[in-house]
């Protein structure tokens, strides 16, 4: 850490390298107009040791790793106790002009929605490896979680298609949303976004959750109001009953896949169209009184 920083506090540091990074030449969307990806990021941090991991691994399957278990991946004999660990997860925000595509859609996603995706993905992974450098210069060991050689798919006997990390359940535990019927994360910024996130050996106060549930900000679950995500699924996938991952991912890996090659030469597997045009896609939904105003 440099003399400027010794006197920040480690989470304003971490925000503030983040938000740098973002505002670098490494987050663009590839299109002729070099546009961003992604907006201003919002960070949040949670403790190595919070409880919630454990419930995670409980409710999702034994296959899901804890902070730990997935630091010593990168570090077996780094001998950490879990309270030494911090969870930093961020949200990327699209750009408004990339929402405003996909808003348009009704069966496809956008261009600009499929670059977000093709484009945002290294962005997220350059994101990922310059935090981690930059910790590593300060004397912090710090890995990332779903990098290919420590990350795997896995079958969830309650839930299905599941991982054995998830960004946005970490986020989730790192304060930064709750889920919707869709599954998407909803965040300050909204659902229209990419998260990501390290496990690092750095004590930073934790983000407080401000939420005590896990579908808190869904105006559907909560209150059964809106459902608009269901409509805008073209395949049905999203019901009242919740999200189906298989009809969902058949969709998203043939058709949207073949559709994104063809009409705008990208190889990608990517929909998104849930995500906007609904009250949830850029901020926290508002839920109405009995009176009519919001709250």
């Amino acid at each position: 850490m440099n003399d400027k920083l010794k006197h920040t506090d480690k989470g304003t540091w971490i925000r503030r390298v983040i938000e740098d990074f973002i505002q670098s030449p490494e987050n663009t969307l590839g299109n002729s107009t070099n546009d961003m990806v992604f907006d201003k990021p919002v960070v949040g941090y949670a403790r190595g040791d919070d409880p919630i991991f454990e419930e995670l691994k409980a409710d999702i399957g034994p296959f899901y790793l804890s902070p730990k278990e997935v630091f010593e991946k990168v570090y077996p004999d780094a001998g950490v106790r879990p309270q030494e660990l911090t969870v930093i997860s961020w949200i990327l925000p699209h750009i408004k002009q990339t929402k405003v595509d996909n808003r348009k859609e009704k069966a496809y996603p956008s261009e600009r929605w499929a670059r977000g995706k093709k484009f945002g993905v290294p962005v997220n992974m350059k994101l990922q490896n310059h935090l981690i450098k930059i910790l590593g210069e300060a004397g912090h060991k710090a890995m990332a979680p779903c990098v290919p050689s420590h990350w795997s798919e896995k079958l969830s006997e309650k839930y299905g298609y599941a991982s054995t990390w998830s960004e946005r359940h970490t986020a989730y535990a790192a304060g930064l949303g709750t889920f919707g019927l869709c599954d998407g994360l909803i965040t300050p910024a909204g659902k229209a976004m990419r998260c990501g996130s390290i496990v690092a050996q750095i004590t930073i106060p934790p983000t407080k959750r401000p939420y005590k549930k896990h579908t808190e900000y869904c105006l559907f679950l909560t209150g059964g109001t809106c459902g608009l995500c269901m409509t805008r699924c073209p395949v049905g996938a999203i019901t009242e009953k919740g999200h189906d991952k298989k009809k969902c991912r058949t969709y998203c890996d043939g058709i949207c896949t073949e559709y994104v090659k063809a009409n705008f030469n990208l190889e990608i597997n990517v929909c998104g169209l849930c995500q906007t045009k609904v009250p949830c896609e850029s901020r926290i939904p508002k839920r109405k009184t009995s009176r009519g105003s919001a709250t």
